[in-house]
């Protein structure tokens, strides 16, 4: 494969992966990441492409850690119990296979308000809870999108200097 033809599959292959990082179902950082992994190994790295993918690698850990630290913050700020977020997690499996595309998040909401709405028995303080864990959620994603976006950049800039 020509570098024209490499440098395509990887632009295509970290699209994806930055698509998914607020699309369900799609694979996120660890896609643009792969993909910046792939270049490197096909392209050959050099003294750029090891310190672009030294950086990569940072920030598509600090986005991981973003993407389970976010949620857990606002979950914990919202006053949602850990034992509800475990319901989410297990409603959101289950939902995964009952109800396509939709069921993970679906699920996941449900398991969460229904935790809280048997542990307070208040739907109002349930759904509070439910909703700060929804947007830990989203936050978490959108640091998730801009830190993808980052890692392309980084990854445009290794490619035009090497």
């Amino acid at each position: 494969m020509d570098d024209t033809g490499l440098v395509v599959l990887v632009a295509l292959a970290m699209a994806i992966g930055v698509a998914g990082t607020v699309v369900p179902f799609v694979p996120g950082l660890g896609l643009v990441w792969l993909a910046a992994l792939g270049y490197g190994l096909a392209a050959g790295f050099g003294a750029v492409g090891w310190a672009a993918f030294v950086t990569i690698t940072a920030l598509a850990v600090a986005g991981v850690a973003a993407g389970v630290a976010l949620p857990h913050r606002a979950a914990r700020g919202g006053g949602t119990a850990p034992l509800s977020i475990g319901l989410g997690a297990a409603t959101a499996v289950i939902g995964f296979f009952v109800v396509p595309v939709v069921g993970l998040p679906l699920g996941g909401v449900l398991g969460i308000f229904v935790g809280e709405t048997l542990r307070t028995r208040d739907a109002g303080a349930a759904w509070h809870a439910t909703a700060a864990t929804l947007k830990g959620f989203g936050v978490a994603s959108l640091a998730q999108l801009a830190i993808g976006l980052v890692i392309v950049i980084v990854w445009l800039v290794w490619v035009v200097t090497s």
